[in-house]
């Protein structure tokens, strides 16, 4: 009756069976020995997934494979300003009618919906960046936060930003080319940089706190000064409302890139960060996602 029931549960119900005077064939106290884990089958062409104690891999498919990244990109772009010193997350920003114009000139790319002249702090960016995964957010946080007297130059510098702190990291098969992941050929990553990246990210609260919000509701500040309530901010990641214990982190798409997603979960006070690229449907890297989590959880016991 108790067989094949795993760890403390093998014993919890061996315990029971005891107390309550059940007769128990000998040997039955005895804990079974772990099962193998079965290393699972995803679709995905590329997968990896760590212990975020301590970094220890657990599993790898193509891990270190360079593959188009799409907009888990902007897992860097949200390190790189949450990295910037003396951060004021209230400082205001003016969105700028070069960030809409971006949207449309790109097949209108996954947007925030930010409004022309409206006044948005860099905390909304961040969220309309990160759960929405907003190309509008994204550019008005380059432009923001490179250095330069043009906004070309801005934006060539927060890139420079990225790629620095990609190979600070050690992230040795990374390199970006864009802000927001709609690369221009020279955007990439593999699985193991990208959750070695996340796995950093998360360090940081502001970060932690964003990327596990289902939804979010900014107010903005008109050119008028009147106060705009926005649509509210979805979050792309569905592992947040499908999988228990799901902390983060980003989605990402494109033709190149297919599906991807970096995701992170806690159960029993045990992090489990992982990485799945060019899946082939927004349903599909979910179900690759759980898979590995489960998988990870399995390993570390």
């Amino acid at each position: 009756m108790i067989t094949g029931i795993k760890g403390t549960r093998l014993r919890t119900a061996a315990a029971v069976a005891v107390t309550s005077g059940a007769l128990l064939a000998t040997g039955a106290l005895t804990v079974a020995p772990a099962q193998a884990v079965t290393t699972p089958s995803i679709v995905a062409k590329g997968g990896y997934v760590m212990n975020n104690a301590n970094a220890k891999t657990l599993y790898t498919k193509a891990a270190d494979t360079r593959r188009s990244t799409g907009s888990t990109t902007k897992i860097m772009t949200a390190k790189v300003v949450l990295a910037q010193p003396n951060l004021n997350l209230d400082a205001k920003v003016t969105i700028q009618k070069a960030y809409s114009d971006y949207i449309v000139d790109n097949n209108y790319a996954s947007n925030a919906g930010l409004i022309v002249g409206d006044k948005v702090t860099v905390r909304q960016l961040l969220y309309g960046l990160m759960l929405p995964s907003g190309c509008d957010a994204a550019y008005a946080l380059a432009d923001k936060f490179g250095s330069g007297s043009t906004r070309a130059a801005r934006v060539k510098s927060f890139i420079g930003k990225m790629n620095t702190t990609a190979k600070n990291l050690g992230l040795k098969n990374t390199h970006f080319d864009s802000f927001d992941g709609i690369g221009h050929g020279a955007n990439y990553s593999t699985p193991r940089d990208l959750t070695k990246l996340a796995g950093s990210a998360l360090k940081n609260s502001t970060f932690r706190t964003i990327v596990k919000t289902k939804s979010y509701t900014a107010k903005t500040i008109t050119k008028t000064g009147s106060t705009r309530t926005m649509k509210t901010w979805k979050n792309t990641n569905g592992l947040l409302g499908s999988y228990s214990g799901t902390i983060g982190v980003k989605t990402g798409s494109g033709p190149e890139a297919k599906y991807c997603l970096v995701f992170a979960a806690t159960r029993n006070g045990k992090t489990v960060i992982g990485t799945v690229l060019a899946s082939s449907s927004i349903a599909q890297r979910e179900t690759d996602a759980k898979k590995l989590l489960n998988y990870g959880f399995a390993k570390l016991g």
